[in-house]
C-alpha cells in the first residue's frame, strides 16, 4: 500500500510542475504574425477589446500561453494577446529607428533601395555579418543594418 501512495504523490508533484511550468518553455520564444492583419487584444479571447492591430511579420516575444492564446511583449514593451493561429515561427525584425536605409547589398557602399520609418516589420531571409537581408510583406527586399532593428 505504501508503494502505491508514493507513486501517487510522485505523479501529483509531476503534474503540478507540468501544469505550472509548461509556459516557461515558451517564455521568451520569438514568433511573428503570419497573416496580413492581426488584432491584439486585452485578454485571451475575442470577447476582449482590440487594443491595436499589427501587420504581417510583426515580431513578438512570448510571455505565456493560455489555451489557444499568447500573451506577448513587443519591441516597445507593450503587452497584448494574440490568437496562436495568427502567428508562427517566422524569423522577423522590426525597425526601431526613424528613417532607416534599406540597401542593395550588405554595407554602406551599396545603394539605398528604399527608406523606411520606425515600426516596420520584415521577414528575415539571411544574414551576413552586421547586415540582414529582409523582405517586407509587399515583396520589397533589401539589406538593413542590425542595430536598426529588434
Amino acid at each position: 500500500m505504501g508503494n502505491h501512495r508514493f507513486i501517487f504523490y510522485v505523479l501529483v508533484v509531476a503534474l503540478f510542475f507540468i501544469v505550472n511550468f509548461s509556459n516557461a518553455a515558451y517564455a521568451g520564444e520569438r514568433l511573428a504574425v503570419s497573416v496580413s492583419i492581426a488584432n491584439i487584444r486585452s485578454g485571451p479571447g475575442t470577447n476582449y477589446d482590440t487594443l491595436w492591430q499589427v501587420y504581417k511579420y510583426y515580431p513578438i516575444k512570448v510571455i505565456k500561453k493560455s489555451g489557444s492564446w499568447i500573451l506577448f511583449v513587443d519591441f516597445e514593451g507593450d503587452k497584448g494577446w494574440v490568437k496562436n493561429t495568427l502567428v508562427g515561427k517566422i524569423p522577423s525584425v522590426i525597425t526601431i529607428k526613424e528613417d532607416c536605409n534599406i540597401r542593395s547589398g550588405p554595407g554602406t557602399k551599396y545603394s539605398i533601395v528604399f527608406k523606411t520609418e520606425r515600426g516596420v516589420a520584415f521577414k528575415v531571409i539571411k544574414e551576413k555579418g552586421s547586415w540582414i537581408y529582409v523582405q517586407h510583406a509587399d515583396g520589397d527586399k533589401g539589406w538593413i543594418y542590425k542595430p536598426l532593428v529588434w
